[in-house]
């Protein structure tokens, strides 16, 4: 009976029945509100996982582009290289042929120009000594003479030339 007097008894008789009037008419609104947010959670989860699922396909699809595009730009590169090349071949060769045609188109001028300064040498050699023949034999013989060596030595100059 002492119990009855005591404050600390009723606090703790009036919590139990806090308690089992709490739980007798709060748990039903408190578990549907309880059930509805595990529901949102799980649309969240399930949407959270859907967008990661997509995020993850367009990281893999990203990737296979990346790499495709890493291998074009290698392709790209190798093929460049490669006309780099044989465009240097191409080049090379062409300039070969271009100094060949030069150096042999040089050696037909100077070739020329040897033939006419021959020529040329020929000519005033020639001249020359007909001059100085034509000295020698006025000064040495008479017209007849000299008109018959003369004759001679013009056939013979015209033929060595000739």
């Amino acid at each position: 009976m002492a119990l009855f007097g005591d404050a600390t008894f009723w606090v703790l008789i009036s919590f139990c029945l806090f308690l089992f009037v709490f739980f007798r008419l709060g748990r039903g609104p408190i578990l549907a509100k309880l059930d509805a947010r595990i529901g949102e959670i799980r649309k969240e989860i399930s949407a959270a996982e859907t967008l990661r699922i997509e995020a993850q396909e367009l990281l893999a699809q990203y990737q296979r582009k990346q790499r495709d595009a890493a291998k074009e730009a290698r392709t790209i590169i190798e093929t460049a290289r490669s006309h780099a090349v044989q465009i240097t071949r191409q080049a090379e060769t062409e300039l070969s042929e271009s100094l060949k045609r030069r150096e042999q188109q040089l050696e037909d001028r100077l070739r020329r120009i040897k033939e006419s300064a021959a020529t040329e040498i020929r000519a005033y050699a020639a001249e020359l000594a007909v001059k100085a023949t034509r000295k020698i034999i006025a000064e040495k013989m008479d017209e007849k003479t000299s008109a018959r060596l003369v004759d001679a030595s013009i056939k013979q100059v015209a033929e060595q030339l000739g």
